[in-house]
């Protein structure tokens, strides 16, 4: 999959480095155990189907042995807010529907056996090829009500009038149904809409410059039927049995009259005129030109192009609009990303273990929990702030009403495409051969190499930029060790003649290979 993105998450204080590097390397794996590139890809197919989907990321309390974060594709047809609003946050209510098997509910639910009935007046919405009525014998809807007020976000969840579970004024969740105060459902629009966080998909802008190609391909086909069957007009008086004129295996047919062109003569219709096949045409580069399609964007290299770098330049002035929607596939991957991080701070409590490959291959395992992710008590504002006087003393003691500021780890995602491009990546190996070629990985030319590097940009620069300097260093270095050691050989053959560390005459203190002046 060309352009699967990934996470890299960046800390706003420095003093979140290393959590923030921590979770760089977890999250991907978070996302693996999701099976999420499969999601991805799905998430995708239904959009440009359908103009948007819907991707819901929850807490899971039966994943694995401590629970863990489900992110999936969520269906539309499931789905209801508050119409007139344009950001599916602003909704103060979010309904989700589901089908479930009546006997799964009783088990989860005892009290509730015998008494799920169905509601007739809810009826889910269904695809045509799922419209068969019998499918809800046995099975009831179960609604996940979504309400949002005052920075928190509640859940009541209902089947048949009976409520399930309601988070509001419950104990166990103070804070809401999550701490981050946000609804677990967003949206993923292809093609924005006015007045509706949803949109339109390729479907809906193409249906019409299809539909009149399928009716000029009709009218092509119709006529190809018709014109290229050959046909006659025979007048009775010749008296022709038409059977035989018929049977192409007989050689000879006998007639009663005379022949001649007014009683026998071909009758076939007109082949169509050309401008109808150039219109036909014309829609065709019109529906590809909507759609954007093109054979450098479907990865064809067009003829006499075979170079690596120009196929890709090519690939990448013809992806225009394949750019703007990635581009909004990524802000909305950012939002899935913030509420993954969020459920983290809010539930890793216990550690994890994950498994991280490096980019050079090599494999290390590793513990994670939210503890360097929870809110931080933060020094006092003023020396002095979190003390008071005692009443019998005078003297300054610790105030026990004192509640210290705190300081909440904030972290920024910056989304980094996996290219999966054939041309891309050979693209990108000729450039680095080309940048060895021109002597930028000298150490000796470091300083211009830095130069030209910082007037270009291009994806792993900044590992460029980083290999250079790191060899620059380790350059300059052994240098400065090797300056070092020529100045404790010199003393150390001051000290006493008799060794020779410098390779230079006794006699005239020069090298025995270096000439008089």
């Amino acid at each position: 999959m060309d352009n699967y993105p990934l996470p890299h998450i960046l800390e706003r204080e420095e003093s979140d480095i290393e959590t923030a590097e921590q979770l760089s390397e977890i999250l991907p794996v978070v996302l693996e155990r999701n099976e999420f590139e499969e999601s991805w890809s799905n998430i995708w197919w239904y959009k440009l189907k359908q103009g948007f989907c819907f991707i819901g990321t929850f807490w899971d309390t039966t994943k694995e042995e401590l629970g863990d974060i489900t992110i999936k594709k969520i269906d539309a047809l499931n789905v209801f807010w508050e119409p007139g609003i344009t950001k599916l946050g602003d909704s103060r209510n979010i309904f989700v529907t589901e089908v479930v098997d009546k006997d799964l509910i009783e088990k989860d639910y005892p009290d509730l056996k015998g008494q799920l009935k169905g509601d007739p007046l809810l009826k889910p919405a269904t695809y045509a090829i799922n419209s068969n009525e019998d499918q809800m014998e046995n099975k009831v809807v179960v609604v996940d009500w979504y309400k949002k007020e005052n920075g928190r976000v509640d859940l009541c969840k209902i089947v048949d009038g009976f409520v399930l579970k309601d988070t509001e004024d419950n104990e166990e969740y103070p804070n809401g149904l999550y701490e981050h105060g946000n609804y677990p459902i967003s949206v993923d629009v292809l093609f924005p809409m006015e007045g509706t966080p949803i949109g339109f998909g390729f479907i809906d802008i193409l249906r019409s410059p299809q539909a009149y190609i399928d009716k000029l391909d009709q009218i092509i086909s119709k006529n190809a039927l018709v014109s290229g069957k050959q046909r006659w007009l025979v007048a009775k008086s010749l008296g022709i049995n038409i059977e035989q004129l018929k049977d192409l295996s007989i050689d000879f047919i006998e007639t009663d009259g005379k022949i001649d062109a007014d009683k026998f003569k071909e009758f076939q219709a007109d082949p169509l005129a050309s401008f109808i096949s150039n219109h036909r045409e014309g829609k065709i580069q019109e529906l590809k030109e909507i759609a954007g399609d093109n054979q450098f964007s479907r990865g064809e290299a067009g003829k006499g192009i075979t170079a690596a770098s120009a196929i890709q330049a090519l690939q990448e002035a013809s992806n225009k609009v394949d750019r703007d929607m990635v581009g909004a596939a990524y802000r909305t991957y950012k939002r899935i990303i913030i509420l993954t991080i969020e459920l983290i701070r809010e539930f890793y409590d216990d550690a994890r273990k994950f498994r991280i490959t490096k980019p050079n291959g090599s494999v290390e395992y590793r513990k994670f929990n939210n503890q360097m992710m929870k809110p931080q008590d933060l020094d006092p504002s003023y020396e002095g702030a979190n003390l008071m006087a005692d009443p019998e003393t005078g003297e300054m003691i610790e105030n026990p009403e004192y509640e210290p500021d705190t300081r909440k780890p904030i972290f920024d995602i910056d989304v980094r495409p996996e290219k999966s491009n054939p041309f891309s990546r050979a693209a990108m190996n000729e450039f680095s051969k080309e940048l060895y070629q021109l002597g930028f990985f000298d150490p000796e030319r470091a300083v211009q190499s830095l130069m030209a590097l910082d007037l270009m940009d291009f994806d792993g620069k900044e590992k460029i930029v980083k290999k250079i300097g790191e060899n620059k260093g380790l350059a300059d270095k052994l240098q400065q060790m090797k300056q070092t050691m020529d100045k404790m050989a010199i003393t150390i053959e001051k000290l006493d003649p008799s060794i020779n560390l410098t390779g230079r005459s006794k006699e005239n203190g020069r090298s025995p290979n270096q000439p008089n002046r």
